[in-house]
């Protein structure tokens, strides 16, 4: 099919108005999908089959897994324990308690594989912690949302299976270890910052509770961080795949939380997997809804002609690499993560690629600016969630966000125009 202005005008169109009258955007991609088909005249059949083809990757079985065990883990007291685990490394150390917060994400992101999950679970704790040590709440909901991201980075990540579907088949080992290093820099930013805040305004220490306490908290904390480190050994080692240790996830954090810790009760089983099928099911109508949108995308030539505007702008591969950043930080402002991946990833990936970046790389890229958007308005889930749990508005949180976001953003052009950052560690356990 040729370049047709109006069906793309139709398809754009109709996506931003929805998305401005506050339609949940599955409905908009949804609605947009089947408005360009009628304008086109292609049998609304197309629209529902590519909904389906959307799902139908075996890599997308992880998704499920991934959730459920981090669901599991969630609504337990791992972060609790996580929590106790980074107070010993850092919690005598001027401002340690926002320093715990960094690391603790840090752990936390490698179980839950979520931001939300990471700001409502940690949040929780922290954010009340955090004000009766003397830190300001604004400071302590824009940390506690922010350091959050490094969940959608460090493995396991069910972004980054997204993500390798939407890019014909990367490899998801190699994702989840290219994000690893991105992740934990970006966290040691914000540790940075907090230090800094820390000793002009004299935040105090944290108490050493000796060394027996040290060593029941370093085997609690060890058992919780397990299934991060399982899943990551398992999948290079060759012994399972991805998809695979998914679902051995699922068993760890099942009997961490019901049998070893007796966290839950197993009557309170049902009331997890109803959470988790909830938003399983939020997430693959997305994915179904945004593979319908991309595909009507690539028959109108969108790709073909966003690269060849981009590449009419500078042949430079930083200049492009700087638009890239420029439109994926817009675009996770207005898009939740999701569908924002499945629909930018054909068009920008191959923009990428013509300028000698590797789709691991570009992954990653994609997943950091993804990432900022879920702690900036108007549709950053983990902001809105992180002000919900500490209690204050949008404006409040605003100033301290603006500091949390500078390191972020210079950890992000690092990792851009570095690209040995996110490939060091995929390079040199996976050639």
């Amino acid at each position: 099919m040729t370049y047709d202005p109006i069906a793309i005008g139709i398809l754009l169109g109709t996506f931003a108005v929805l998305i401005l009258i506050r339609t949940p955007i599955a409905f908009s991609l949804g609605i947009a999908s089947i408005a360009t088909a009628l304008y086109l005249k292609l049998p609304l059949l197309i629209v529902a089959q590519r909904m389906v083809a959307g799902m139908e990757s075996i890599s997308l079985i992880a998704i499920p897994f991934f959730i459920l065990a981090g669901q599991i883990m969630s609504e337990g007291r791992i972060a609790e324990r996580l929590i106790n685990l980074a107070s010993l490394f850092v919690g005598r150390i001027r401002g340690g308690l926002a320093m715990i917060n960094c690391i603790d994400s840090m752990f936390f992101g490698g179980i839950s594989g979520s931001a939300v999950a990471d700001v409502s679970s940690l949040g929780s704790l922290m954010i009340p912690a955090m004000q009766k040590k003397g830190y300001s709440k604004d400071f302590a909901i824009a940390l506690t949302v922010t350091t959050a991201v490094q969940a959608v980075l460090i493995p396991p990540s069910h972004n980054m299976i997204i993500y390798s579907l939407a890019s014909g088949g990367v490899s998801v080992g190699k994702l989840f270890l290219a994000g690893a290093l991105p992740g934990i820099l970006m966290g040691l930013s914000l540790m940075v910052v907090s230090y800094v805040l820390a000793v002009k305004y004299n935040f105090p220490r944290e108490e050493w509770k000796g060394f027996r306490n040290a060593l029941r908290v370093i085997l609690d904390g060890f058992l919780s961080v397990g299934v991060a480190i399982l899943i990551m050994g398992g999948i290079l080692s060759g012994v399972f795949t991805a998809s695979e240790s998914s679902a051995i996830a699922v068993i760890y954090a099942f009997i961490l939380t019901f049998i070893v810790y007796r966290d839950l009760k197993f009557r309170e089983l049902l009331r997890v997997l109803k959470n988790a099928l909830i938003t399983v099911s939020m997430v693959f109508l997305l994915i179904a809804t945004s593979n319908a949108f991309a595909w009507l995308m690539t028959v109108l030539q969108v790709p073909r002609a966003m690269a060849d505007w981009m590449l009419s702008i500078s042949q430079n591969k930083y200049v492009i690499l700087t638009l890239i950043n420029i439109i994926l930080l817009f675009t996770g402002m207005i898009m939740d993560m999701a569908p924002a991946i499945v629909l930018c990833t054909p068009i920008l990936l191959p923009v990428a690629m013509r300028v000698g970046v590797d789709p691991v790389h570009f992954g990653v890229i994609l997943m950091f600016n993804l990432g900022i958007g879920l702690c900036t308005p108007p549709v950053g889930s983990a902001l809105f969630v992180g002000c919900a749990v500490g209690k204050a508005k949008l404006e409040e949180v605003f100033k301290s966000l603006m500091v949390c976001y500078i390191p972020m953003l210079v950890i992000l052009f690092l990792v851009t125009f570095i690209p040995d950052i996110a490939m060091w560690l995929p390079n040199l356990l996976m050639k």
